[in-house]
């Protein structure tokens, strides 16, 4: 019996370690032809080490799967060209590209430096760009084709200090929707995954940071110095992932899911959750009076500035 993905031939980016790796190991067994895309870089871009691709390669093979390892960066455009050829040239075609890639540079924005600005950018976002762009030219020629990206909360919800990580995410998710629209008249699907796992890039999150996230609401991940709980384990992302890539999600389109642990999520679209209405233009006085109890009731501040501080504009408390 054919395995789901027999014949077809991926490229996955940062697919050494954590969540790329638990995916391209998951596509070698259901019969994929996997290229595992990693230069071996730091969690801040730097350095370089072929170690992680060949690695993750090498178990795919001994494990019965086909796969080869590759160490372009995707954060220029030749990287992402070089993986799209070395794909074809190798097996014939290209199927799928999985962009998992990524590097963080945390930093509040008012002191975040242009260049952790670009940096993250260029490996997220742009790097998403420079390994669609050539592969959706072949797969309109063969009029099949699968495309995932990886978002993010910190892109669909925000979270504090990933200003630049948070505009690449979310810059991954609408682009996506732009490439669901673009190309599936062409019988190629594009979609977004936003994972919930531990990684090493979790894990390097500073211990300020997390308590600053928890005291604001926002979810964040559960550590423990022997390495990942169970239910955060990467591996619970990659079978969601591996779906996508198959000739049965073929009418899956422009959507984002959210996966984490046991549980898969399909986000909304962005649609009005409230109007106000009226036959005309509004005046400044009746937003002022009707935007707070009616537009916004039950919505809070994701972060609220303390009660001792004295803003202008705020009602006084008795």
């Amino acid at each position: 019996m054919a395995t789901p993905l027999e014949g077809r031939t991926i490229v996955i980016t940062g697919s050494g370690r954590g969540i790329g790796s638990e995916v391209a190991k998951l596509a070698g067994k259901l019969g994929a032809n996997v290229i595992v895309n990693d230069p071996g870089v730091n969690l801040d871009g730097t350095g370089s080490d072929e170690g992680p691709a060949a690695v993750i390669a090498q178990e795919i093979n001994d494990n019965g799967g086909v796969a080869v390892a590759n160490f372009d960066t995707v954060a220029t455009e030749e990287g992402g060209e070089n993986m799209i050829r070395q794909a074809v040239d190798t097996f014939g075609r290209i199927d799928g590209v999985i962009h998992v890639a990524g590097i963080l540079r945390d930093r509040m924005i008012f002191n975040m430096t242009e260049e952790e600005w670009d940096e993250v950018i260029s490996v997220h976002l742009t790097g998403y760009f420079n390994v669609v762009k050539p592969a959706s030219v072949l797969m309109r020629q063969q009029r099949y084709g699968r495309i995932v990206g990886f978002s993010s909360g910190s892109g669909l919800r925000g979270q504090t200090g990933q200003a630049n990580y948070g505009a690449a995410k979310s810059g991954i998710a609408g682009m996506t929707r732009v490439l669901a629209r673009d190309l599936g008249r062409y019988g190629i699907t594009s979609n977004v995954i936003a994972p919930g796992a531990a990684t090493r890039m979790t894990a390097s999150i500073p211990d300020a940071a997390q308590s600053l996230r928890a005291q604001q609401g926002i979810q964040v991940q559960e550590r423990r110095e022997s390495g990942v709980t169970s239910l955060r384990d990467p591996s619970y992302v990659a079978p969601m992932v591996c779906y996508l890539m198959t000739d049965q999600a073929w009418d899956v389109n422009g959507q984002v899911f959210n996966v984490s642990g046991g549980q898969v999520g399909l986000s909304h679209e962005i649609y009005d959750f409230r109007q106000l209405n009226k036959a005309g233009r509004w005046t400044y006085e009746e937003l002022r009076d009707l935007v707070p109890g009616q537009l916004m009731q039950g919505l809070r501040n994701p972060a609220p500035p303390p009660d001792d501080l004295d803003l202008p504009g705020r009602p006084v408390s008795n």
